[in-house]
């Protein structure tokens, strides 16, 4: 693929029932909360979850994806991630700084910041083309919190295990994350259209193929995209992250449902924004239609 990588808007709906999108760990996992009652969810949850699947290349997600983009079984090393656990540091300080972005595609994409030196006084570290900003509840989210047990305990001696308010789940949240790709930064990293084409397809599949027993449902509802006519961007990304934002019904109370958010004025608004972004940027895509 020769194709021309361009900038690049993007902005997901990202929906919890009853469920724990992004624990706080110096919180025994509460579900992340700002002051204001609205949740959050990190960049760095949702990145780990794409990575994961691109590293999974026994996976359905990955074989079905690759083989749609043309990526062969003997390319795939291209595609291997640097941010795992499987990761030796030492057979990585071993790569030149071209050997290790022809490897690792979450380097190209999202950057690096492995921090050992390398040959000529170089360094792994490398802005990443794609940034995901903080994901935000756009109504205040109420958390139950329960006590579990077990059959089976964690010491022995003792007839059952149990987890004092261990399940801490999030009765309702819509989340809206945005995304941007930064296309004049990849030539720092050598970021290629196909790298950020993989990212668009597997992004719907994020929470989908990572369900838990904390995280039964949480879903992506909406994966807008909008691709801009020219590598620096010609159309403003504030005004195309809210057009796609839904508005609460009622400001300041715990939404229940998508029934809580003006769902409706946002397609009427996309329509208006397609229009006016007409050889510059666009048309709006859901890239929850590639699935």
């Amino acid at each position: 693929m020769n194709k021309q990588l361009h900038r690049g808007t993007g902005l997901l709906w990202i929906e919890a029932i009853n469920s724990n999108p992004n624990g706080n760990p110096d919180q025994d996992s509460e579900p992340r909360t700002r002051t204001d009652g609205l949740g959050m969810i990190s960049p760095v949850s949702l990145k780990h979850k794409v990575r994961e699947l691109v590293g999974d290349k026994e996976g359905s997600i990955w074989q079905e994806i690759s083989g749609d983009l043309g990526i062969s079984a003997e390319e795939s090393w291209r595609y291997d991630i640097l941010e795992q656990k499987e990761t030796k540091r030492i057979e990585v300080r071993k790569l030149s700084n071209q050997e290790f972005l022809d490897k690792y595609w979450d380097a190209r994409v999202f950057g690096s910041t492995f921090l050992e030196k390398n040959e000529k006084d170089s360094t792994y570290i490398h802005t990443g083309v794609v940034q995901f900003g903080l994901g935000i509840s756009l109504s205040p989210i109420e958390v139950d919190r329960l006590t579990t047990t077990k059959i089976l305990p964690a010491e022995d001696g003792k007839g059952k295990g149990m987890g004092p308010l261990s399940y801490r789940v999030v009765r309702y949240g819509l989340y809206t994350m945005p995304f941007f790709v930064n296309a004049v930064m990849a030539r720092r990293t050598q970021c290629t259209a196909l790298d950020i084409e993989l990212l668009l397809r597997v992004l719907p599949h994020a929470y989908e193929a990572t369900a838990s027993y904390m995280r039964p449902q949480v879903n992506i509802r909406h994966a807008y995209y909008v691709e801009h006519g020219k590598a620096r961007g010609c159309f403003n990304d504030l005004e195309i992250i809210e057009t796609l934002t839904p508005t609460p019904l009622a400001l300041d109370i715990p939404a229940k449902s998508i029934k809580d958010y003006d769902v409706e004025s946002v397609y009427e608004k996309i329509t208006a924004l397609n229009e006016k972004m007409q050889g510059k940027a666009g048309p709006v895509t859901d890239l929850m239609e590639m699935m």
